[in-house]
């Protein structure tokens, strides 16, 4: 009577949505929690974005669209590629979805079957493999650590790839490392992929807009132009634009995946919220300019958090080049005892004994795939983040 189906037991429920939910409660029962789990921009929504949805609703557009996307916002979305990415994509090969999540569910479940592996870096965002698994997939995890700023080499993609690989999945800037690959290090992962044609290319590239490194952003299509008829790129608004509630993202590719994504959405949500579709074509066709702003006060917040947690006995802190999170190794805490006599035998110990001693909530690195490490987001305040980070000293140097 209460059984599941097959497709349920193969995944896990998502631990950084989990920590989340954690902090949420205890923080109604008045614990004084300084919560750096949440991939989250603490700066609101624009403005300009804000007043698009609330003439939309006036306007009574209020009603179905296509399934997947208006073609208002496809066009915005056209548009947006061409002009930060030098790709061009006709409407009706991109999909547009209710969150990036989303996007990525529909594209893997609608090309996955058993038999199927799919590359996917680790340190990796927690829902990749989950996905894979769902779809009836493999996932084929190539590891790749602080020691390589947690970028994976070509030798390692070769290494990876077999007659039974449907995708190699990309995310840069990295949640939740950071890492971010230049133009030059896709270009010699491209390479690779030219020598095995069977293999698609997922490229997540939702932390564009939050990029730190000398070289400007790169996406793997457009720096390999021949690999673009075998290239899903994946963006939204959420991140770049505070619209985490407003779900949703989007895709671009080739016209059969477009129509097969399209299709499974046809079937199981129906089209994207019609108001979060005009605040995001009026996201993505207005000024820009505040997302240079935006990127500064990243950047001074990711410097102040690598310094510190540097400063913390037993972390490692490599500094990432873009997103708002870092991912100290923490193999130098692994083994100690706390003030209480308990043993720190893996990273989730550790965010534990952070979390009970000084109330500050990190995601251990085993739910990213790549151990002994915990992931920090920077997405608040630098009051705040000095606060945790002087938490997380203390804790480290209490151990023994």
């Amino acid at each position: 009577m209460s059984r599941t189906s097959a497709a349920l037991g193969r995944i896990q429920p998502s631990a950084t949505l989990a920590m989340t939910d954690k902090v949420i409660a205890l923080k109604r029962e008045g614990k004084d929690i300084i919560g750096l789990s949440a991939g989250e921009p603490d700066f609101d929504t624009p403005d300009f974005v804000k007043d698009a949805a609330i003439a939309a609703i006036r306007a009574g557009q209020t009603k179905y669209t296509n399934v997947d996307g208006t073609a208002e916002l496809k066009e915005a979305i056209a548009a947006k590629f061409k002009r930060d990415n030098e790709l061009s994509y006709k409407t009706s090969e991109i999909s547009v979805n209710s969150g990036g999540k989303h996007t990525l569910f529909n594209a893997l479940v609608a090309t996955v079957e058993a038999g199927d592996e799919v590359i996917i870096p680790a340190p990796y965002w927690v829902s990749y493999p989950d996905i894979v698994n769902f779809a009836g997939g493999t996932p084929v995890i190539v590891a790749a650590g602080a020691d390589q700023f947690y970028k994976i080499t070509p030798a390692q993609l070769d290494a990876a790839i077999t007659p039974k690989t449907r995708w190699v999945m990309l995310n840069s800037p990295s949640n939740p490392t950071g890492a971010a690959y230049s133009g030059a290090e896709l270009m010699a992962l491209g390479e690779v992929l030219r020598k095995h044609p069977h293999v698609l290319i997922l490229t997540d590239d939702m932390y564009e807009h939050v990029w730190y490194a000398p070289t400007p952003f790169k996406t793997i299509a457009q720096v390999c132009p021949d690999l673009y008829e075998r290239t899903l790129t994946v963006n939204g608004v959420s991140k770049a634009y505070s619209m985490t509630g407003w779900r949703i993202g989007y895709a671009g590719g080739p016209q059969w995946i477009i129509k097969a994504m399209a299709k499974l959405q046809s079937q199981s949500t129906s089209n994207p919220c019609s108001i979060s579709q005009a605040a995001a074509t009026a996201a993505l066709n207005g000024d820009q300019s505040f997302l240079i702003e935006r990127n500064d006060a990243f950047r001074r917040r990711r410097d102040l958090v690598v310094a510190m947690l540097n400063d913390a006995p037993g972390l490692n802190c490599p500094t990432p080049e873009g997103a708002f999170y870092v991912y100290p190794d923490a193999s130098g805490c692994i083994g100690k005892t706390t003030p209480e006599g308990k043993t720190i035998g893996t990273d989730e110990d550790l965010i534990t004994y952070f979390l009970e001693s000084k109330g500050v909530a990190a995601v251990h690195g085993g739910a990213f795939g790549l151990a002994p490490a915990f992931r920090v987001s920077y997405a608040t305040s630098e009051e705040i983040l000095r606060k945790a980070c002087t938490r997380i000293q203390e804790a480290c140097a209490a151990l023994k």
